[in-house]
């Protein structure tokens, strides 16, 4: 069962950027023009994802957790209280609620049990942990389960991923303005002109750090609250934790990326792993 936003009090820390590759790079104030050249909105164009034959479906007595089956070797995957439909998992093992580090791994259901597809990988997440109270700029990582948006973003070319894929140009935004009515969504503008949203969104083309290629985590999506966090990637590792994403090793992103498949109804689940056992 995918998990929405879990919405609760709380007070955002105004240092803080909402986006996760580069605060440095969170603008309010109007964009100066970029040497790349302009890019109309009709040359915003994604990479269809290649045509593959259907994954194996799990057996359908079997849909929940490791499903009982006392055959199943004992996974994190398998001791989520309930693991949906899907057949594809990625957990994010934050070593405790306020470590900015994670174990990230990547699980395979089949026929019923679940097993270690790759991982476990080194990550991070947010400078104040993890939160199942996540809100705009407060520097943690939202823990729960999550879908994963559509399309995949990069400045970088596609490494073949299955999904939708949209090669970064200037004037691809993430508009991170609780206040705009497209908040939390990729826009695209005119390059070099100023975005009508505002806030501490994000000039995506500039952040060639983190964003060589990113998944979207489809947090606080349906429906879209305003100031209840925006712009949850899983992205380039940046030496460093992240404002509210998470991050690992660009081999290991692209390997993930390579895996997912969005036939498989993949979900990501994040949380310290007494959390992850309980979701």
């Amino acid at each position: 069962m995918i998990r929405g936003t879990v919405l609760a009090a709380g007070v955002a820390l105004g240092l803080l950027g909402a986006g996760c590759g580069s605060p440095a790079r969170h603008v309010a104030a109007p964009v100066v023009a970029s040497p790349t050249p302009t890019v109309s909105p009709s040359a915003v164009v994604l990479t269809t994802p290649p045509t593959l034959p259907p994954p194996p479906a799990p057996s359908p007595s079997l849909t929940h957790g490791q499903g009982g089956h006392s055959a199943c070797p004992a996974t994190l995957a398998g001791q989520l209280a309930d693991a949906g439909p899907g057949t594809q998992i990625v957990t994010v093992d934050a070593q405790s609620a306020a470590s900015t580090a994670a174990a990230v791994a990547l699980w395979q259901r089949s026929g019923g049990c679940w097993s270690l597809a790759a991982g476990p990988w080194p990550g991070r997440v947010g400078a104040t942990g993890v939160s199942d109270h996540h809100r705009e700029g407060d520097g943690s990582t939202p823990s729960g389960v999550y879908a994963f948006g559509p399309v995949i973003y990069g400045i970088a070319a596609s490494p073949g991923v299955r999904y939708s894929y949209h090669r970064l140009v200037c004037g691809d935004w993430w508009d991170e303005d609780p206040a705009s009515v497209t908040y939390n969504t990729f826009r695209h503008v005119a390059c070099g002109t100023a975005p009508p949203f505002h806030g501490k969104s994000e000039a995506l083309w500039e952040v060639t750090r983190a964003y060589q290629r990113f998944a979207v985590v489809d947090y606080n999506a349906h429906p879209v609250v305003p100031g209840a966090g925006s712009a949850v990637f899983v992205h380039d590792d940046t030496w460093g934790p992240t404002i509210g994403c998470v991050s690992v090793a660009a081999a290991n992103l692209d390997r993930l990326l390579v895996w997912l498949d969005p036939r498989q109804s993949p979900t990501i689940v994040i949380g310290t792993e007494a959390e992850i056992r309980r979701l």
